[in-house]
């Protein structure tokens, strides 16, 4: 709002472009300036520096080519639509949309977003960009399935669907290739809602999840390599997805068990699909069917014979009858698809967050995502390379938060809200702000129990879009009391759920496990020791008087099966050497066996410090090094080291040690590593 003040306040606006493709706009601006009469309210609103804004607003207004990213950050939040119109407004009020290099554009959070929506993957659209609260689209729909009950109007959405499971109106639930009982917001109603319901459904690629441990049928799906289809990314090009990898055991597509359970309902006439090309070409046919305004519309491959639509090149849409060809850009003439062809300017005004910060909950906590997870983890998280770089669930503090809550990088601290409470490594970093903390929303109970931010996240939602304000819950912060501290190597999955704190991430071998209790080592022995089972290679280290227990076992090959360290908080050994040893399947040597239950390694292994780079495993001691050693380039580092030559992910991070001048000892990471 500040922005498209200030534009007309310089006289940056395309009028003639107003004027000719737009409604709304004075609306749009009457409301702009009052929110935002000057940059000084705006810099104070967004606690920026006033010469910050000066010159971003200076540089938008003489810069013709502009493209405004927006993500998450945006979108999930109590105002999100109201966000995205704002955005839209200073580019329909500057012309700057529908050309090369300009325009709007969503960075969605999920690979095929656009493609679910065009099938009407959302409780409040129907297939082929239908609007429920239009009556002709709704009769088209209606019409070319040949479906009279067709539902009139919207379904729930996620948040509110759940609440009505848990109130009983909702008693049959099937679920497809997500996980919210860890996703959603006050996830502690979530699961309630889950194990209440009467019958459940879960559809999955891997067998273990904290929905599918509710579910009451459990489907094995087809996963992302071994399934065939289209999706679109968000510059609406459609592409092929072509199977790689076989179907294992039963799994099947989510298309072929939909069709299945349709025809065991009785209504087989109309799920007569046989592949993955007879259902395009009916959502190809159903999107030129009576179009009306509608861009959407791929009706020109609607009659792709089976070999057409496997050999199918990437596409851009709309497609029509006739056409082979996309089309690259849409709006080029600056009509929009509304009665009156032009484009709605919509007066939006800024208002707070759902949930204000109190004395009782001064902190705000904002979650997202890590560099290598993908959401909760249920593929992502066992791929030992890809948790590197954070091995367990934390929360990132700035320094003088930490030091007001007493809380120690390393050590637990509890996240509490009105919603619930979680548990998570504590990472010090000023890449957060004061009065701000962060937790990556990747962690669930299969991981680390109690850190998913979803348990402390407010449910409050945008009123339009249903999105969760995910970026803006108040909690608190205190650290945990702990009386005792493990590091569990087995080669086995466990779920050590007797345990106060744990939490499992894969290794070379296996599964390293941290475990903590609030009592002492001694008291909570039986319940660690009863996750080994009985073993005939066992050897124990006890001294009772340091509260230390160590112990080893092996198959009858002498290959160690499990170590196992406990004792006081901030005495368990440097894990590197440990990590080396259960990587191999030798048999134990004496004295190795004997090095495990000191807790020191025959030969020291070299510091790595926290990975940075997963492709190879290099560490942030060995890039501080080599930038101490003169490299001054990603390129000289990669040189070096190899670090950042091969996917990239972590070029960022290498930039920024490359900011750090030699002679500083360390940098700060994101979770303390078990590398």
């Amino acid at each position: 709002n500040g922005l498209l003040a200030h534009l007309a306040r310089v006289g940056a606006l395309d009028t003639a472009y107003i004027e000719r493709s737009t409604a709304g706009f004075a609306a749009a601006l009457a409301a702009a300036r009052d929110d935002a009469p000057d940059i000084g309210t705006v810099a104070r609103g967004c606690g920026l520096d006033p010469a910050q804004v000066e010159d971003f607003y200076g540089a938008f207004a003489a810069t013709r080519r502009v493209v405004t990213v927006y993500s998450q950050g945006v979108n999930q939040s109590s105002q999100g639509t109201d966000k995205v119109n704002a955005i839209i407004n200073c580019h329909l009020a500057t012309g700057r949309i529908g050309g090369p290099g300009m325009g709007p554009f969503s960075f969605t959070g999920q690979p095929n977003a656009m493609g679910g929506r065009e099938v009407g993957g959302l409780a409040n659209q129907l297939a082929a960009h239908a609007d429920f609260g239009d009556a002709a689209d709704l009769a088209r729909v209606r019409d070319f399935w040949r479906a009279p009950r067709l539902a009139e109007r919207p379904g729930l959405k996620a948040i509110d669907l759940f609440a009505a499971l848990g109130e009983g109106r909702i008693r049959a639930l099937w679920v497809m290739g997500t996980n919210p009982a860890a996703s959603l917001p006050d996830s502690g109603r979530a699961r309630a809602a889950l194990a209440a319901c009467d019958f459940l459904v879960v559809s999955d690629c891997v067998a273990d999840t904290d929905t599918a441990r509710h579910a009451d049928v459990l489907l094995p799906a087809a996963a992302w390599g071994e399934k065939a289809g289209t999706v679109t990314n968000s510059e609406r090009r459609i592409s092929r997805q072509r199977a790689f990898m076989p179907l294992p055991g039963e799994a099947r597509p989510d298309w072929w068990m939909l069709t299945e359970v349709a025809r065991r309902l009785g209504h087989g006439d109309a799920f007569p699909y046989k592949t993955p090309a007879d259902i395009f070409r009916e959502h190809a046919a159903l999107s030129g069917f009576r179009t009306g305004r509608r861009l959407f519309d791929i009706s020109g491959l609607a009659a792709l014979s089976d070999a057409a639509y496997e050999a199918l090149d990437p596409v851009q849409w709309p497609v029509p009858a006739g056409q082979k060809d996309g089309t690259a850009r849409l709006f080029t003439q600056g009509r929009f698809p509304t009665p009156d062809g032009r484009a709605r300017l919509i007066p939006v005004r800024q208002a707070a967050p759902a949930n204000a910060p109190s004395l009782a909950a001064p902190l705000v906590l904002n979650t997202g995502r890590v560099r290598d997870q993908w959401h909760t983890m249920t593929r992502t998280g066992d791929v030992p390379r890809l948790r590197m770089q954070a091995p367990e669930a934390f929360v990132a503090v700035h320094p003088a938060d930490a030091a007001a809550a007493g809380l120690r990088a390393g050590a637990l601290a509890e996240v509490t809200s009105a919603w619930g409470r979680a548990v998570a490594r504590v990472s010090i970093s000023d890449d957060v702000a004061t009065g701000q903390i962060f937790m990556p929303m990747h962690w669930t109970d299969e991981a680390m129990p109690g850190g998913s931010p979803g348990r402390v996240v407010n449910p409050a939602c945008d009123p339009i879009s249903g999105q969760p304000e995910l970026k803006h819950t108040p909690v608190r912060l205190a650290p945990v009391a702990l009386g005792w501290e493990g590091l569990l190597l087995s080669r086995r999955r466990l779920r050590p759920e007797a345990i106060e704190h744990w939490s499992r991430t894969p290794i070379a071998g296996g599964h390293a496990y941290r475990l903590a209790g609030a009592g002492s080592a001694q008291d909570s022995l039986d319940c660690v020791l009863a996750l080994l089972g009985d073993s005939t290679g066992r050897a124990e280290l006890r001294d009772a008087r340091r509260g230390v227990f160590r112990c080893s076992t092996t198959d009858e090959t002498g290959r160690l099966l499990d170590c196992l360290m406990m004792g006081a908080p901030g005495t368990l050994p440097d894990p590197g050497w440990l990590l080396a040893t259960f990587a191999s399947d030798a048999p134990l040597e004496a004295g190795t066996r004997r090095n495990l239950l000191a807790a020191r390694g025959g030969v020291p292994a070299p510091a790595t410090g926290d990975i940075v780079c997963s492709c190879f495993g290099i560490g942030a001691d060995a890039i501080l090094d080599a930038v101490r050693a003169g490299s001054r380039t990603t390129a000289e580092l990669g040189k070096v080291l190899k670090c950042g030559t091969n996917c990239g992910s972590c070029l960022p991070e290498l930039r920024q040690f490359l900011a750090v001048q030699p002679g500083i000892q360390s940098r700060e990471q994101p979770c303390p590593s078990l590398s």
